[in-house]
């Protein structure tokens, strides 16, 4: 295997999941009938760029379908993350009716409805039909596509380079990312800037968030590494901020390599600190998989023991990191009856591999749970929040990362 960035060879491992399904292929009842496809799931290490990445299977287009479930309006907190982004970024800008942003994943229109309200003209970029429809319906314009070099040149062509581009929770999901780099330089005016949010692979290898890793997600990224990537397409990172969403992300400012603007002195504190915390060295990435092994068995003997004790125990959140956890650890609905979820695109369907049903967070008060699992743990006090309503003053909630936690 061949490193996505450098092209070195990549020989050392770093975490084996075995086989699953496509983590956001969520199945409907007639779907249960036919085989389902598995592929394995395992990432490597480039000792060379640091860029830790998984094996090469899934495509892109198989991934990201028109049936795609995974909605960014959900989210209560994301929202409102987004809606500060904008009115920060508008400022630090100086973004006018003039400008021109473009968002590239865009998913529902979650973040650029925002720029619409201030009147700033943008363009959202959505590979799949599901969720761009959703924002062409509240008029935003959208070009349903995959992003890459390709048309970052087409839209400089047709004079629709932007002041800003940005993207949240999409650098990590492509597979060619030195050709979506090239995009970026190519769609981005002179004197405009890039901000990306990733999850950060320091805080992924902290907290032992190994549910993260799924196929969706082919590269898991560092700042040393996104810095690289950069200039390999004739951009700089200006600045980094580490923000707490999705459980400890980064985002990034980039602009031209050329650009008048300095560098923050930021950047060279976070490139120390992740040196300093291990991430240039091949033991922190060894010592992975006993960590991600012992947060899996911790899950199982919790849900085998309550079981046994007549438990009674749900689950919150049909997100994608929940089914990695579930289908490494085997969990089926022996253990775990269903799963809640607020989006009405996965209610009535099942989770992938595990098959586990998928039902509104109404059943709640009518199954009255002992425990609540909350799978996407990186949001679990706004879902405590939202369920509460609905259980009664005894039930507790669980989270399994960083650790096995009730609360």
């Amino acid at each position: 295997m061949k490193c996505r960035h450098c092209g070195k060879i990549v020989e050392n491992k770093f975490l084996d999941l075995g086989f699953a399904p496509i983590s956001n292929s969520y199945l409907t009842e007639d779907a249960l009938t036919r085989p389902e496809k598995y592929y394995p799931l395992k990432t490597r290490v480039c000792n060379h760029c640091w860029l830790v990445q998984t094996e090469d299977h899934a495509q892109a287009d198989e991934l990201f379908n028109a049936d795609y479930a995974y909605f960014s309006s959900t989210s209560i907190s994301w929202l409102a993350h987004a809606k500060h982004y904008v009115q920060t970024i508008i400022t630090k800008l100086g973004l006018t009716k003039e400008s021109h942003v473009i968002e590239v994943a865009s998913n529902d229109g979650y973040l650029l409805k925002n720029f619409m309200d201030a009147g700033i003209p943008c363009l959202g970029i959505e590979p799949t039909a599901s969720t761009a429809s959703v924002a062409q319906q509240i008029g935003i314009p959208v070009l349903q596509d995959f992003f890459d070099e390709a048309l970052g040149k087409r839209l400089a062509a047709e004079g629709k380079q932007a002041d800003l581009i940005a993207g949240n929770n999409v650098y990590a999901h492509v597979p060619d990312i030195n050709d979506f780099t090239r995009g970026l330089k190519a769609a981005l005016k002179p004197g405009g800037t890039i901000t990306l949010e990733f999850p950060h692979l320091m805080q992924l290898l902290k907290h032992t968030q190994f549910d993260t890793v799924y196929h969706e997600h082919f590269s898991y990224l560092s700042l040393y590494t996104v810095s690289r990537i950069f200039e390999g397409a004739g951009l700089r990172i200006l600045n980094a901020e580490q923000i707490s969403t999705h459980g400890g992300s980064l985002r990034v400012f980039g602009c031209h390599e050329n650009d008048v603007r300095k560098t923050s002195s930021v950047v060279e504190a976070l490139y120390a600190k992740e040196i300093k915390w291990g991430l240039q060295n091949l033991d922190t990435y060894k010592r992975f998989q006993i960590k991600a092994n012992r947060l899996k068995d911790d899950l199982l003997n919790f849900l085998i023991k309550k079981k046994r004790a007549g438990k009674k125990v749900a689950a919150y959140g049909a997100a994608a990191k929940g089914n990695t956890l579930l289908n490494y650890a085997g969990v089926k609905s022996d253990l775990l009856p269903f799963v809640c979820d607020a989006s009405l695109a996965k209610q009535g369907k099942f989770m992938p591999g595990s098959h586990i049903p998928i039902l509104p967070p109404s059943v709640l008060v009518e199954f009255n749970p002992d425990f609540v699992i909350i799978l996407p743990w990186n949001i679990a006090e706004e879902v405590t929040n939202q369920v509460k309503t609905l259980v009664t003053k005894s039930t507790k909630f669980v989270t399994a990362v960083p650790r096995l936690l009730i609360t």
